[in-house]
């Protein structure tokens, strides 16, 4: 448990400090939302069934992700600016940090999930599975940031994040993929053990 407190202050001070002068309000409201929504799902459900400290580990390191995307924006990240300048990108990259992690936490998540709750019993298409929610997940949220420009015009801008590449939305669930196909393949044995130790 003391693990779980530990993470808990970690989320909480790390969205503290995201919502205290963001560089826009509107924008880091729709990029933290999720991950306060996913820790009270997480928290009332905590009595009936309870992750391994991997994959609840994981989900934290999404919601800083999402925080400092929130803080900042996606395209203004400080330290991706950097990056753009030495490498002589064409943009701020941070948003495919956010995406990859789109795809590798959920794919996490499903696979405890899964093998929990005996929820595929043919182990033949179990990860291709897997991915193909994780790229669910990314095409919906993808119909989310569109709804919200289209809702919202130029407020919506900083959410959509395309800086400009026309490809951005194909881009964004390419990298959803490779993320979830990268947990897989990374780390399986590894909440394997955790698992284990239930």
């Amino acid at each position: 448990m003391k693990s779980i407190y530990l993470m808990l202050l970690i989320f909480f001070t790390t969205l503290i400090w995201s919502i205290i002068n963001p560089k826009e309000v509107f924008t880091c409201f729709l990029e933290i939302i999720p991950a306060i929504i996913g820790v009270l799902i997480l928290t009332f459900t905590f009595k009936k069934f309870r992750f391994t400290n991997f994959t609840y580990f994981l989900i934290l390191i999404h919601c800083i992700i999402l925080f400092i995307g929130g803080h900042y924006t996606y395209a203004e990240v400080p330290l991706f600016d950097s990056i753009r300048d030495i490498f002589h990108q064409s943009r701020n990259n941070y948003d495919k940090v956010g995406h990859f992690a789109q795809g590798f936490i959920p794919a996490m998540i499903i696979r405890e999930l899964f093998i929990r709750k005996k929820v595929i019993t043919n182990k033949s298409f179990f990860n291709f599975i897997i991915v193909c929610i994780c790229l669910a997940i990314s095409a919906a949220y993808e119909w989310i940031e569109w709804g919200v420009s289209l809702a919202t015009a130029e407020q919506g801008d900083a959410f959509l994040g395309t800086q400009g590449y026309i490809w951005d939305t194909q881009s964004d669930m390419l990298f959803a993929t490779i993320g979830a196909i990268t947990a897989l393949i990374l780390f399986s044995k590894v909440q394997d053990r955790e698992l284990q130790k239930l």
